[in-house]
């Protein structure tokens, strides 16, 4: 029996790699993701396992940029691709290029983690939301330039006859290249416009359909301009990322348009009723006007006689002034007179009159009682006319 021929590691690796490859064109594994890695290159790096085996797994970045969710570890997938040998290793591996999360549809997956994601930095948030012009003159529309929503939108306008001028950006709304024209009209529209209101949308259809308006890259171009943005993608029971980004959602083309002529017309009707009270404001004063203006004439129809009148009033109160201010100098003389009177009887002069006199000391002082004296004083006897000195001989 003969030896089999020697081989070199390399040329054992690739007769394996070349059996490998040749057996196991396309294969489709179902597992769950382990001891995942995302380098900078872009590229994937995870294992495939069940309970019993694992096998290496690796994604390269062509194939990561079409997958519309996120692997994480923990995640069971289906996914397909070809088994190979990695030859540095000698390691068997999956080149995968595409991955199915199971139970989930990817599609619906990818919708959910970019909703948590934008959630999680506040785009969802109501404070963040700019308001809805009520009556805006010029709109931007972003949608197919042949789509049934461009042609309900402008027959509803046309319609209602609200005479606002409409700015179209023609882009694709389904497909690959959709998300980035959409996203870039909205730039444009913010660069190169005075548009007031943007609306964003299209008809209805599947949610493979309506998917370029679940791209990160449309919720963020809406989060970022600064123009109002109303989002009418599909149906009333189609929701999409942009409608939570946008600033208000319309549940269809038409009833965007439809919300646009309402503002406008309801606007109109409350300038109409505001304009009808100002009116019956304006008369009601007029009125109050003009009756204050005939009294202040009237009360200006005889000048003299109001003045004859307030000439008559001051003589009658200079006369009433005099006549109080003699019987006001009356009353005080008698007053005063009787003061003096009574001042008078009670002047010592009065007592010295009927026959007494004071004595007093040298140095001034009255002499209440003879007690005080001694004899040999000298005293000063003052009568009601004159005076004379006396000397204390006998004491009584």
């Amino acid at each position: 029996m003969s030896q089999p021929p020697v081989l070199s590691v390399t040329g054992l690796v690739s007769l394996l790699k070349e059996t490998v490859e040749d057996n196991f064109v396309r294969v489709i594994v179902e597992g769950e993701i382990s001891n995942l890695a995302r380098p900078a290159s872009g590229h994937l790096y995870f294992s495939l396992k069940d309970d019993r085996a694992q096998i290496r797994g690796v994604m390269f970045k062509p194939a990561t940029r079409l997958m519309k969710f996120s692997p994480e570890n923990g995640m069971r997938t289906i996914c397909k691709g070809m088994v190979t040998i990695y030859q540095q290793r000698g390691e068997l591996q999956v080149v995968v290029d595409a991955i199915e999360p199971v139970g989930t549809g990817s599609l619906q997956l990818a919708f959910e983690q970019l909703k948590e994601k934008l959630k999680s930095e506040g785009l969802f948030d109501e404070e963040r939301k700019r308001p809805i012009p009520a009556s805006p003159r010029k709109v931007g529309i972003v949608t197919s330039a042949t789509g049934a929503a461009i042609h309900d939108m402008l027959q509803v306008l046309k319609r209602r006859g609200v005479g606002v001028e409409v700015c179209l950006w023609p882009t694709k709304v389904q497909g690959e290249q959709a998300a980035g024209e959409i996203a870039a009209a909205i730039s444009g529209l913010n660069r190169h416009s005075d548009v007031d209101l943007l609306i964003v949308g299209r008809g209805g259809g599947s949610i493979e359909d309506l998917w370029a308006f679940n791209e990160e890259v449309v919720a963020r171009a809406i989060a970022d301009s600064a123009i109002p943005v109303v989002s009418a993608v599909g149906h009333e029971i189609d929701f999409t990322i942009a409608d939570f980004v946008a600033d208000l959602r319309a549940a269809t083309p038409t009833a965007a348009a439809e919300m646009i002529c309402r503002n406008r017309v309801e606007l109109e009707t409350h300038v109409d009723r505001l304009s009808m009270q100002l009116g019956e404001r304006l008369e009601a004063r007029l009125g109050l006007m003009r009756e204050r203006f005939d009294g202040l004439r009237r009360r200006l129809v005889s000048p003299r006689h109001q003045i004859e009148m307030r000439g008559q009033l001051l003589a009658e109160f200079s006369t009433r002034l005099q006549g109080s201010m003699a019987h006001f100098l009356e009353r005080r003389s008698t007053a005063v007179g009787s003061l003096a009177l009574r001042l008078d009887t009670l002047s010592p002069l009065k007592t010295l009159e009927r026959g007494y006199a004071i004595a007093m000391r040298g140095d001034g002082k009255v002499v209440y009682d003879s007690a005080d004296l001694d004899l040999g004083d000298t005293l000063q006897l003052r009568f009601s006319r004159g005076g004379a000195m006396v000397k204390i001989e006998e004491k009584m």
